[in-house]
């Protein structure tokens, strides 16, 4: 069976160009939802700000955090929030401002419907009219459980996980695991290239049905195919007893209550001494960048009911649900790396 590799050149430039288009949406959002007006007088709290606005915390957190790494405001979160001189540009009455020239932009339909979803704090397509969800849920109408549908989204997240999944097997620690759990594993791509890396380990793929269809045939080419096993289930339910659970860009799907709910589920399958890994992308601490994290959260805001998290946040999540985390985070590929995690 052929191994997985990955490419000499790095594509990462490509999937920063693919979320280029959040930037303007999300500069033109905050304009249009009076965010630079807001701050023209001087720091507001950033709770009475965000109320101000109109908004939920997460919707605000991919908001603010864009514009923090845009370095049109400033301010920790939980602090007062400030405009910055660059972010001044933005506001009327000023011999140099541009907010007219941004302004241009607020009749395109991507900003339209940006702010719509920030104001709904809810993807368009979990809402009743507006058809299938890319996520799957109990009792919601998923992408995921249709055949065409299923393997146009997974073979369409396939790629990035052909491209990071060689790197992750180089550097995820999994001496002592004899049995993982690819949680959500979608292609299961990543569970493969572990089982590849590591000739005594046991993988089981664990997803909706019509996804598992995809991956078999993706395991009957590379394999091992006696070593990873194709599990129907979800993230709701319970997961096999295991070693160690992989994660990977699955968390940023939920919002926080939830993403504490499967960590509280993987607790439970992983035995004391087991891991859990996280591999995902991360955003400062501070909420301020990378740029290209914050414009991919606001991709998975759009589509999802989640959002890009903090290494803080992750660290934060594991802790209270019972697991201790590594204080350094390994790099793969796309601005992705993995946490790992002790279960206590």
């Amino acid at each position: 069976m052929p191994p997985f590799t990955t490419p000499e050149l790095d594509p990462t430039p490509l999937f920063d160009m693919v979320r280029g288009n959040y930037m303007t949406e999300l500069l033109a959002s905050g304009l249009e939802l009076g965010l630079f007006d807001a701050l023209a007088g001087g720091p507001v709290p950033e709770d009475a700000l965000r109320e101000k606005l109109g908004l939920a915390p997460r919707p605000w957190a991919v908001l603010s955090t864009a514009m923090r790494a845009l370095r049109l405001i400033e301010g920790a979160p939980g602090l007062p929030q400030a405009i910055t001189p660059m972010g001044r540009f933005l506001l009327p009455g000023g011999s140099h401002e541009i907010r007219g020239y941004v302004g241009l932009t607020s009749a395109l339909p991507g900003v339209k419907a940006m702010i719509d979803l920030l104001r709904a704090d809810k993807p368009v397509s979990n809402r009743p009219d507006e058809g299938k969800a890319f996520i799957f849920r109990e009792g919601m109408e998923s992408a995921m459980e249709s055949g065409d549908s299923a393997r146009r989204l997974t073979m369409a997240l396939a790629g990035r996980a052909f491209i990071c999944a060689p790197v992750l097997a180089e550097v995820l620690p999994l001496d002592g695991i004899g049995h993982l759990v690819d949680l959500g594993g979608g292609t299961g791509v990543y569970g493969m290239a572990l089982a590849q890396r590591n000739p005594g380990l046991r993988v089981t793929n664990l997803d909706r049905p019509e996804v598992l269809k995809v991956a078999s045939g993706i395991l009957a080419e590379h394999g091992p195919a006696d070593r990873v096993a194709m599990v129907a289930g979800d993230l709701f339910g319970e997961y096999p007893s295991c070693d160690a659970v992989l994660l990977s860009n699955v968390l940023h799907d939920w919002n926080e209550e939830t993403c504490l709910d499967i960590l509280r589920r993987c607790h439970k399958a992983v035995r004391p001494g087991g891991r859990l890994f996280i591999h995902d992308v991360y955003l400062n601490d501070a909420l301020d960048g990378p740029l290209e994290v914050a414009l991919y959260s606001a991709a998975l805001f759009s589509l999802t009911e989640g959002r890009a998290y903090s290494a803080g946040e992750y660290r934060g999540m594991l802790s209270a649900t019972g697991f201790t985390p590594a204080r350094t985070i390994a790099p793969t590929r796309v601005h992705c790396g993995a946490l790992a995690a002790l279960r206590a």
